[in-house]
């Protein structure tokens, strides 16, 4: 069997979906593994290193020869379209946002399994790539803040005088907001958190930061993750924390909803009311941003409320990606560590009796098995004819 790593063709991406590491462990399963030229150059390994692991360098990788291709970035409909029916695929698909290749997929009778939905489970935690790529994520925002941040983050007592530390309050306490916290704790700032479900608020002491309760509802779903707060909620949130970023020199946003844009946390007015100086990190604005007006790759300055000043609102795109080396550690490993799952000696044998192989399965034998894709597909579908019928 033939399982292919692509170089990534995304502007900016730099991850690899396979290290020589996991090359090996690849080979042993009984896989052919070949590795497109420079696939590994911005993470740091080179084509020699994947040839010493076993694998096979190719100029171009033919994708309609594959059994399996392993990948970082969601696949494009046309290379979803060149897989011949049958293939598998595993790596990130974005099903709720990249649905036309999800349809390709779909429609080509490729098996592809998405890491964005293996199930949170203890024996699938080696396989979570959502987890590891924002523990990556969230190391990064905070050297981005300290970077611009014209200040210490930590305190200083000099003959000169007492330097007071940096006060960081961060928003969403998962795995990208508790290393958020650890970090900027480890660099000395005084370091705040807040995040709707209130079991984190050992997690977040844990980080050594200070939990800020709020008067909220609780918005707690299954597997951990958090849900949609209702729109007067939302508001009440906001105001109850504009004070509380207002006071922040570091602003951190990590907030996210599973299959949904990210929640608008911060508006412009609370992000004016912060000191001249302050720094805004966004770190979910790919995926539509927990800041108003924050744009991915773009620093933004926006104005103080009284014309003094301006803090920078910092959009992030894709963190994990400007720490390449770590990140692929670990995402190959996810990947790796799935692919154990589906192969045995040599074969692939899809056991959609096992929870994690049915959890993280997205298309199978012509059909969208994940029911909440498969229903944003309909209604896709369903739009585009309504809109074929109005011209009519």
């Amino acid at each position: 069997m033939k399982l292919g790593i692509p170089r990534e063709r995304r502007e900016g991406e730099r991850r690899v979906a396979a290290t020589p590491d996991t090359v090996r462990q690849l080979v042993a399963m009984g896989l052919d593994v070949l590795v497109e030229t420079g696939a590994g150059d911005g993470a740091g390994h080179a084509d020699a290193g994947y040839q010493q692991a076993g694998a096979t360098i190719v100029p171009v990788l033919d994708t309609t020869a594959l059994d399996v291709l392993a990948h970082v970035r969601p696949l494009d409909p046309n290379t979803a379209a060149s897989l011949h029916k049958g293939a598998v695929t595993v790596g990130l698909a974005s099903p709720s946002s990249d649905l036309p290749a999800v349809q390709a997929l779909a429609d080509n009778a490729v098996t592809s399994f998405a890491l964005e939905l293996v199930p949170r489970i203890s024996r699938a935690q080696s396989m979570d790539a959502l987890t590891s790529q924002a523990l990556v994520a969230g190391y990064r925002c905070v050297l981005e803040a300290a970077i611009r941040l014209p200040r210490f983050f930590p305190l200083y007592m000099t003959a000169a005088g007492t330097i007071p530390p940096a006060r960081v309050l961060v928003l969403g306490a998962g795995v990208a907001g508790l290393q958020a916290i650890g970090t900027a704790k480890r660099l000395g700032a005084r370091v705040f958190a807040n995040d709707i479900r209130p079991a984190s608020a050992d997690e977040v002491a844990s980080m050594g930061g200070t939990f800020i309760r709020l008067d909220l509802e609780t918005a707690e779903a299954a597997g951990g993750y958090a849900r949609q707060l209702s729109s007067d909620a939302g508001t009440r949130q906001r105001q109850l924390l504009a004070p509380h970023v207002a006071e922040s020199d570091v602003l951190i946003t990590t907030a996210a909803v599973p299959g949904r844009p990210a929640p608008l946390l911060v508006t412009r007015e609370m992000v004016q009311g912060m000191r001249p100086g302050s720094v805004v990190v966004d770190l979910a604005a790919e995926s539509g941003g927990n800041v108003e007006g924050s744009v991915p790759g773009r620093d933004i300055p926006i104005p103080t409320a009284d014309g003094t000043g301006h803090i920078t609102l910092v959009g992030l795109k894709d963190p994990a990606s400007a720490m390449a080396s770590d990140a692929s550690r670990l995402y190959a490993k996810n990947v790796a560590n799935l692919l154990a799952l589906l192969v045995h000696d040599g074969h692939l044998t899809l056991d959609f009796g096992d929870e994690v192989v049915d959890g993280a399965c997205l298309t199978h034998a012509g059909e969208v098995r994940h029911r909440p894709t498969a229903d944003l597909l309909a209604a896709r579908t369903a739009t585009a004819a309504a809109g074929q019928e109005g011209t009519r």
